[in-house]
């Protein structure tokens, strides 16, 4: 594979690259660059984490990145995920590896690395200290949308402020060339960039994926960015913290249909429309297709080969929206078939997540 065909399959679908000269002159100069992506082993995985995040992992890996899955259980500790409870934090984080195992990430392509290897290390938390030296607290109180907290809200503990530092630690120590987060992780990345520059380190390169919407209307009230676009992004993004307004990894069909039946799905606009964001950002993604069964009277079954087709249509009000929906549904059952069948066949971190979930 050549060093364009390299840089397609790694900007493929992603929302920002910082900076896309910078990811060339990686590629063109380092064998085996060394990527991460970090995730807070904290609950059920919805397809945001899973079908954005781990696909992108593996267009990464397929690239020949050195590509390390980061389980940051020390800061789902400090972000209070499972009541602080670090064993149950990490039954989570082998349930996920388990879902990118389902995925069809090859185990032995990745490195699987826990927040609590590093930090039995005295130099890394000199390292979080020396970073903790160069910002103010204002400018570290910027970043915490990474916990998912808004700007306003008040910092209730002294740790949380810690938590950034850790972060831009953690890249620091693992000697990244890039790293991989959705959109609300970007103020830390800056921050490890801006750094980088006074410690002596290159810059790593960031590479940023899009935040996948949740089904339903979400209050506006709060603010997570300064940048209103990003903001908004932010706000309205799957949670896993509001069931129905997620699809999980392992949803049954059933589930799925009945999610999707009721999702928000403006006619005739893509604008906060999760469901055609589904199809933008996840079924063209995975399939060739999307193919919608409708009654001869209705116009019959259609099939859409491109999102710029499907839009067309809805927009001009071709397509019903719960056709739609339906049709979404049905290529999401399709395309999580093998996660299901994965966890028929090892269900022990499925079942014990699920039952910390119900007793949390």
């Amino acid at each position: 594979m050549d060093v364009e065909e390299r840089l397609q399959l790694t900007v493929r679908g992603v929302a920002e690259v910082v900076r896309l000269e910078e990811l060339r002159e990686l590629l063109e100069t380092v064998e085996r660059p060394k990527a991460y992506w970090g995730f807070e082993p904290s609950g059920l995985m919805h397809i945001g984490t899973g079908l954005i995040c781990g696909s992108k992992i593996a267009d990464m890996v397929e690239a020949g990145f050195e590509f390390t899955i980061f389980l940051a259980d020390w800061h789902a500790w400090i972000n209070n995920k499972f009541g602080g409870d670090l064993e149950k934090i990490r039954v989570a984080g082998e349930y996920f590896k388990d879902c990118f195992k389902a995925l069809g990430i090859d185990e032995s392509k990745v490195r699987y690395m826990w927040a609590s290897e590093l930090v039995d290390d005295v130099e890394y938390w000199e390292t979080v200290l020396r970073l903790g030296k160069l910002f103010s607290l204002r400018r570290v109180r910027r970043a915490l949308p990474v916990l998912g907290r808004g700007m306003s809200e008040e910092v209730a503990e002294t740790a949380w402020l810690i938590y950034p530092l850790m972060q831009a630690a953690d890249i620091v120590k693992l000697g990244l060339d890039c790293v991989c987060a959705g959109m609300d992780q970007r103020k830390v990345h800056m921050l490890v960039r801006e750094a980088a520059k006074k410690i002596g380190m290159k810059p790593p390169v960031c590479i940023h994926t899009p935040l996948l919407r949740g089904l339903k209307q979400v209050s506006m009230e709060g603010r997570f960015d300064e940048d209103e676009r990003l903001d908004r992004e932010i706000r309205t993004k799957m949670s896993k913290s509001v069931p129905d307004s997620c699809i999980f990894m392992h949803d049954s069909p059933e589930d799925i249909r009945r999610k999707l039946r009721a999702a928000y799905c403006p006619p005739r606009s893509v604008e906060d429309n999760p469901v055609m964001d589904m199809a933008r950002l996840i079924v063209f993604r995975h399939l060739p297709e999307l193919r919608v069964e409708r009654e001869e009277k209705y116009g019959g079954p259609v099939t859409f080969r491109s999102y710029g087709e499907l839009e067309k249509a809805y927009v001009s009000g071709k397509l019903h929206p719960l056709d739609l929906k339906m049709a979404v549904a049905d290529a999401l059952v399709e395309i999580l078939k093998p996660v299901r069948e994965y966890f028929e066949r090892h269900p022990k971190n499925l079942e014990r997540i699920v039952t910390l979930e119900v007793t949390r």
